[in-house]
């Protein structure tokens, strides 16, 4: 509308224009000039009011759609924001609740882990207990051996707290037996030993990681093996009654460990005859003399199968004298069947030939 009465204003003011042209050209009075240029003042005043009427009407309907657009934008702003709101307390709610839920878990979760690890600490300090007390630890080891031996070995193979010396108190927790000369056994002696204090101070001494007391920890278990071999060479090896060696069980394989890797196997094979063995390689040498206790049995047996054969030769040699006497025999028997069947019938036929004969003769 604005556009509209600008373009009527200058086509007025082009007419007039053109007027006063026109009127210049003819040169007309001035009375005719300033009543003409007093309308047109008042044209252009009137006209003027007349715009700033619109414009007051345009600003007016303007102000009253911008604040229904207000309103309306407020309206949906507040109902955005209540959806949203409740969206967010919805979402916020369900993975509070959620969130509680797996932290709940997790802390029931954590108290049965408290649980287990009391029931663990409990069980530690209850080892520990049973390990400080160095009868209690030589059950340990001697219960392991007698595991190892019960499932390698035959129960007949070995013997449990054997006394190997005459006139000596003290017995071996577990002696093999293997064949020796004359069928007598031989024993070979196992006994199983557990230095726990001077393993536990090692142990000990690696978690401080102070080299001084691990070299000294070292020391004494080395030192404590060597009098377990020594205490084993002088009550257990007796030969000939056993073979001139024993072996020294460790129940476990970290003490083992250290024992090969302070290099105890030769000084105590050549000082006191005794050789070390952790539990695999106590199986190892269990699974070894067992492949040597099948070879003896199939040697034993296949010497009873050998005496079966020469038996069973002899006996066909009786039997081939006596197949030959029943051959002769039965030789005999044909020729005298054939001689009942050849001369002996033609003798009945001529006899009964006779008979025949002489029956015609009397008709």
């Amino acid at each position: 509308m604005n556009t509209i009465m600008i373009l009527l204003l200058i086509m007025c003011l082009g007419s007039m224009l053109m007027s006063i042209l026109v009127l210049m050209r003819t040169k007309g009075n001035e009375e005719r000039m300033d009543t003409y240029f007093k309308a047109y003042g008042d044209a252009i005043a009137k006209s003027q009011m007349t715009m700033s009427e619109h414009q007051d009407l345009r600003l007016k309907e303007l102000n009253d759609s911008m604040a229904r657009l207000r309103a309306e934008n407020n309206t949906q702003i507040e109902n955005i924001r209540h959806t949203v709101d409740e969206k967010l307390q919805t979402t916020l709610d369900t993975r509070l609740t959620k969130s509680f839920g797996l932290v709940n878990a997790r802390l029931e979760q954590v108290y049965r882990g408290l649980g287990e690890m009391q029931s663990v600490a409990q069980g530690v300090g209850d080892l520990r207990k049973i390990l400080s007390n160095v009868k209690t630890r030589g059950i340990l080891g001697e219960v392991q051996l007698g595991s190892i031996l019960e499932q390698m070995l035959p129960p007949s193979h070995y013997v449990k707290n054997a006394r190997l010396k005459e006139n000596s108190r003290e017995n071996v927790e577990f002696a093999i037996r293997l064949p020796g000369t004359d069928d007598h056994d031989v024993f070979l002696p196992i006994d199983a030993k557990f230095p726990g204090d001077a393993y536990n101070a090692l142990l000990e001494a690696y978690d401080l990681g102070e080299k001084e007391a691990i070299s000294e920890a070292k020391k004494k278990l080395v030192n404590r093996i060597e009098s377990e071999a020594k205490d084993i060479n002088s009550k257990y090896i007796n030969p000939p009654i056993t073979t001139d060696f024993a072996i020294l069980f460790l129940p476990f394989e970290g003490l083992y460990s250290e024992a090969i890797n302070a290099g105890l196997i030769e000084p105590l094979q050549r000082k006191y005859k005794v050789t070390i063995a952790g539990p695999t390689t106590m199986a190892a040498l269990l699974n070894s003399l067992q492949m040597g206790f099948n070879t003896l049995a199939i040697e034993k047996k296949s010497s009873e199968v050998w005496e079966l054969l020469h038996a069973v030769q002899k006996e066909f040699e009786r039997f081939e004298v006596v197949l030959a006497k029943s051959q002769g025999h039965l030789k005999q028997a044909s020729d005298d069947i054939d001689e009942l069947a050849g001369v002996r019938m033609r003798q009945m036929k001529r006899a009964l030939q006779r008979v025949n004969n002489i029956e015609g003769e009397e008709e």
